[in-house]
């Protein structure tokens, strides 16, 4: 089973890597620049080959990268869209030199337009910001699901079917999709208890397909159930509890999924009280 956490890349990749291996983890994620500066230097060749050496001497996969918060590939703004397609496209060039298994991005936020038109032009910048790139065969995007405030794009199921359904065959590479337990309770799915959990996954399978799910974001939620409030907590702390966890770790149709903690570190040690936390859940 892979259990996971964001590990930081500062000042190197490889880094990250050693801090996932020394928590107990057996796969993570990572930012690969600074999430909140536009341009970013890729690592160097070196860095990269050994970031890829731990990786795979330590069988730490899936590699896992995030995407920068400043990006909005659904903006239709002069700045920002242009802005915002420079920098994925980076973010693209560093997966490949990492050799990272995925990217997860989330969606954007489609203010002053409809909805429809936020896709539009996501699936639009996609395209732009991927062509003629060769990326690594192991590659995949995936989308990650909401809590669903303002304009944001990926509060519904239903949401995140329509972007890949838009992008697919504009793309070299294929796009799936990664679940974020707090985002699912905040934007209204119950994954606390066994009938809103069977309910939620059931809804999954019908929409998008858990094939297409190969990561979780495990984190606990500190806002209510539909509250729409993206604030992650530490596991057992929030609204999801252990008992929760406990389902969705052992859940039969999420055994093969990478579960990756994005919880808070309000403490020294909550990384790895979390890491644990997780272990333990599992039968």
């Amino acid at each position: 089973m892979r259990i996971g956490i964001h590990t930081s890349s500062s000042p190197k990749p490889v880094h990250a890597a050693r801090k996932a291996i020394e928590l107990g983890a057996n796969c993570f994620q990572i930012f690969s620049a600074s999430p909140r500066m536009w341009r970013a230097t890729p690592p160097s060749a070196a860095d990269a080959a050994d970031f890829r050496q731990a990786v795979s001497e330590y069988d730490l996969r899936p590699v896992v990268i995030h995407d920068s918060y400043l990006i909005n590939l659904a903006s239709a703004d002069p700045v920002i869209r242009p802005k915002s397609i420079a920098a994925f496209r980076a973010e693209l060039e560093r997966a490949a030199i990492l050799d990272a298994d995925f990217l997860v991005m989330h969606p954007g936020s489609h203010k002053d337009q409809t909805l429809e038109e936020g896709i539009s032009n996501l699936a639009a910048a996609l395209e732009e910001a991927s062509a003629g790139l060769a990326m690594p065969a192991r590659f995949q995007l995936l989308l990650e699901n909401t809590a669903g405030a303002g304009s944001t794009i990926g509060r519904t199921f239903e949401n995140l079917k329509a972007i890949r359904d838009l992008a697919q065959p504009r793309l070299a590479f294929p796009i799936g999709f990664c679940l974020d337990t707090c985002h699912l309770y905040a934007s209204g799915f119950d994954v606390s208890t066994k009938k809103g959990l069977d309910a939620t996954l059931a809804s999954v399978e019908l929409i998008l397909s858990l094939d297409l799910v190969p990561v979780i974001h495990t984190n606990d939620s500190k806002g209510d159930l539909g509250s729409r409030l993206d604030r992650h907590a530490n596991i057992g702390e929030g609204k999801i509890g252990l008992d929760g966890f406990r389902r969705i770790l052992n859940h039969r149709l999420l055994k093969s999924k990478a579960f990756i903690l994005e919880t808070p570190i309000d403490n020294p040690g909550d990384d790895q009280r979390n890491v644990d936390a997780l272990k333990s859940l599992v039968r």
